[in-house]
């Protein structure tokens, strides 16, 4: 089987999950979060530490245990937030005094940030629903049309010191994919301001393909192929939801610009 068929099945498999969870929402879709910042978390680990963790080492996985059953407990964005600080914070600080280096905190505040966004726009009601299935389909378009316009249309590489495979068309294509899915997917579920919606999908894209590269960036830094090896075809989990948990940031900061830092959906999708 071609590696290009193993990324198919792969994300296929994925995203029938990630879309059944979503449906149910609640502590199912929690649960994934919390799973997706464990993983980030591991795998950020294994690429940054020049020697497995001992001892007072594994300060930085005790602190991503109390977010991770902060998170499956539900708890509203008044404590989850502060908590989040708190514990990047207790991590940057013992790593100063061990001088052991800022690559745990910075891990600890990305796959903190990544559950905490996608579980706080989930919410429970469905704007939530609606906000996640927006998220996905921007995401989602983003990913297969900057793949394949890229590899269509080739031309100059967009940045070919952090990742040489993608291109400036592929970017390009991948925008115009990630408003089109966006829209198409905001229009077939009601949603009110499709010109301000599709200002929004563009945001989104960008953003995730940023996320993408940010991911690659750290990979290089660290001389990694790959994140990890768990999906076939893919790598790790970073590989797979690099772009996602990016885009999640952006559209749950929107959103809690619109409405709140609770109900951040309601303030795109009022349905």
């Amino acid at each position: 089987m071609s590696n290009l068929q193993l990324r198919v099945i792969s994300a296929v498999v994925l995203a029938i999950v990630a879309l059944g969870l979503t449906w149910l929402g609640g502590l199912p879709f929690r649960l994934l979060c919390a799973a997706m910042s464990a993983m980030i978390f591991y795998e950020w680990t294994r690429m940054s530490r020049p020697v497995p963790a001992s001892g007072l080492g594994f300060l930085p996985e005790a602190l991503a245990t109390v977010f991770i059953v902060a998170l499956i407990a539900g708890l509203p964005a008044f404590w989850l937030l502060p908590l989040v600080v708190a514990l990047v914070a207790v991590a940057a600080i013992a790593a100063r005094v061990s001088k052991s280096g800022q690559w745990d905190a910075s891990g600890l505040a990305y796959a903190c940030v990544s559950g905490l966004s996608l579980a706080l726009l989930r919410d429970g009601d469905h704007s939530g629903l609606v906000a996640i299935l927006f998220l996905f389909a921007v995401v989602w378009a983003t990913d297969i049309f900057a793949y394949f316009v890229g590899r269509a249309v080739g031309g100059p590489k967009l940045a070919p010191s952090i990742s040489p495979g993608k291109t400036r068309s592929g970017a390009l294509g991948g925008a115009v994919g990630g408003v089109v899915a966006g829209l198409i997917l905001a229009a077939i579920a009601g949603a009110g301001d499709l010109a301000l919606l599709g200002l929004v999908a563009l945001a989104l894209s960008i953003v995730a393909q940023a996320g993408d590269l940010f991911e690659s960036w750290v990979k290089r830094r660290h001389d990694c192929k790959d994140s990890g090896v768990l999906i076939p075809g893919h790598g790790g989990v970073m590989d797979r939801v690099d772009g996602l948990v990016a885009a999640a940031l952006a559209l749950y900061v929107i959103g809690w610009i619109s409405a709140g830092a609770d109900h951040p959906a309601r303030g795109l999708f009022p349905i």
